[in-house]
């Protein structure tokens, strides 16, 4: 006997083959039995607790989102709105180098103010709603893991966090990292992965500012510091190293090639995904397909490049 049957839906499964019309059948929390189905048959056999008529409807799996800012709001927010609403049943946080973590204490506003700047996310609900209570990127997993979501949550470390905390104000205003700097923060992103982080994001477009219009910290890092953290973040473990790219909102119309080649170089050392922000801009309205193709060159090669197109 299933739990759960849905039945008469079109199945589109997210292996790439046409929707077909099919029942699902669920026990224990897990899908058991997808029975293809003629409109005329009677479908899946057997019993269930409950049956869902999803004639006329799509069943699909759920969405995994891959590039999100819950980093506050899962300190709150059990729901993980609007995001567990539209399907998705898994969220990574931590994307283009700003995050909550690691914090030294007193630098919690400056890290509301960053992220409000970048992403636009008011400062007054940052600063009611998290409750805070880590110093260290481990110890923010372990707040998040205490939590009862709606939806599954990955976590990656951030650049910024982690330059502001290892290098302090220099790190914050972008000044270049030295070799005793870089040695730093890689431990911080080691002891990330290790810890259980997806990735190590970054940024590199002008167009992220925190709220005193200051870029963010590792906007302008040198190729030492890239590679430094890309290198100890593989050394953590399985992750991946997400960014967004110098130009990527079109304020500069030759730096998004000039980009991927350093990301093919650093995906085909570390041999982990490297994967960026990928947009059209008007300035240049056919340069995504160049990016597109160079991306699909270097994957030919063996770099492991994935552009985050958004929609």
């Amino acid at each position: 006997m299933f739990d759960l049957k849905i039945v008469g839906g079109t199945v589109v499964d997210g292996t790439g083959v046409p929707g077909y019309l099919a029942d699902v059948g669920i026990k224990d929390g897990r899908i058991v039995d997808v029975r293809r189905r003629a409109a005329t048959d009677d479908g899946l056999p057997g019993d269930a607790a409950e049956t869902i008529d999803a004639r006329g409807h799509v069943v699909a799996p759920g969405f995994v989102d891959i590039h999100t800012h819950y980093d506050g709001q899962v300190s709150w927010d059990s729901m993980l709105e609007p995001s567990s609403g539209h399907g998705v049943t898994t969220v990574v946080t931590g994307n283009c180098g700003v995050g909550f973590a690691p914090v030294r204490p007193g630098r919690e506003d400056w890290l509301i103010e960053l992220m409000e700047g970048v992403e636009d996310i008011p400062g007054t609900a940052l600063t009611e709603g998290i409750s805070w209570g880590w110093e260290s990127y481990p110890e923010y997993l372990d707040v998040i893991e205490r939590g009862r979501f709606s939806v599954d949550v990955g976590s990656q470390i951030a650049h910024g966090p982690v330059r502001a905390y290892a290098m302090g104000e220099r790190g914050a205003r972008n000044e270049p990292a030295t070799p005793e700097d870089i040695a730093a923060m890689a431990r911080l992103v080691r002891e990330g992965v290790e810890a259980g982080a997806l990735g190590f994001s970054t940024s590199r477009t002008l167009g992220h500012r925190a709220m005193d219009g200051e870029p963010v910290p590792g906007t302008f890092a040198a190729e030492d510091e890239l590679f430094g953290l890309g290198r100890a973040m593989a050394a953590g473990g399985q992750a991946v190293f997400e960014l967004a790219p110098e130009g990527v909102g079109g304020e500069d119309i030759l730096a998004p090639k000039r980009e991927l080649a350093w990301m093919e170089r650093l995906a085909g050392e570390i041999d982990r995904p490297v994967t960026f922000a990928l947009i059209q801009i008007d300035a240049a309205p056919q340069l995504w397909r160049e990016q597109l193709e160079i991306s699909a060159a270097a994957h030919a090669a063996g770099s492991r490049l994935y552009p985050q197109i958004a929609a």
